[in-house]
């Protein structure tokens, strides 16, 4: 099967027309969830309005689940953490401690209003950054997020590494990525994530491979797969909230 997202041309994406750098914070703290949508549709409002940079914000989240516009009620099969329900592409999954989530805001209509792209680009990321820790992360068609080929554990088996989801509002993108550090992979158990029931796909993370990686490591390879992917950034020093 030819993989259409692995032949999209991604180089579009490498900078804004204005040639601005997108600003690049690191929030110190965990952030409750309903904070973090509040920071990130009012930074996309201003991003529309001209009145904003583009911004990637990292963060954890306290142990919670949240569903996407394709999520199935059936798919909470033991609600131990707060569910919210969001407006970002996908179905059921989890955040919490120990995995990095990274929300991106960008003008795609300053760069390229292609969503298939957009996607696209945002795996080009998320595999460049798990190279940086000799991880070959993979492209499915049929399945969202990156994964990696575990033959350690049966023929065919896959694990999903990174998930991603992502929402547009007049062109500008929210939500975005997330790559299993170091959580609990047990907390998955009580959900089936983003709708995937096959038993030869599973959830992994890089310690899960043992790779003794830290939250630090794993940012420092993000900002340099991201200025690659996505163009130039500057940094804000780490903060528990984003002004907008």
């Amino acid at each position: 099967m030819v993989n259409d997202r692995q032949s999209l041309d991604l180089t579009t994406f490498a900078r804004p027309s204005d040639g601005g750098e997108v600003e690049w914070r690191i929030a110190a703290s965990p952030v409750p969830y309903p904070d973090s949508v509040a920071t990130m549709e009012a930074r996309a409002a201003g991003i529309a309005d001209r009145k904003a940079s583009e911004l990637v914000w990292l963060l954890e989240h306290p142990p919670l689940y949240t569903s996407g516009t394709s999520g199935k009620p059936g798919d909470l099969l033991d609600p131990r953490f707060p569910l919210f329900t969001t407006g970002r592409g996908g179905q059921l999954t989890y955040h919490g401690p120990g995995q990095r989530v990274a929300y991106v805001m960008l003008d795609l209509k300053q760069r390229r209003p292609d969503v298939r792209a957009y996607v696209a680009s945002l795996e080009e990321w998320i595999i460049r950054t798990l190279a940086a820790f000799n991880v070959r992360g993979e492209r499915r068609e049929d399945r969202v997020g990156v994964w990696v080929r575990r033959p350690d554990k049966g023929v065919g088996h896959e694990d999903k590494i990174a998930a991603i989801g992502v929402r547009l509002r007049r062109w500008v993108s929210f939500h975005g990525i997330a790559i299993n550090v170091e959580p609990d992979l047990s907390h998955f158990s009580a959900i089936v994530p983003c709708g995937v029931v096959d038993t030869r796909y599973g959830v992994t993370s890089l310690v899960d491979l043992g790779l003794p990686v830290t939250m630090e490591d794993v940012d420092v390879a993000l900002r340099q797969a991201f200025v690659e992917v996505f163009g130039a950034t500057s940094a804000r020093p780490p903060e528990a909230t984003v002004q907008v």
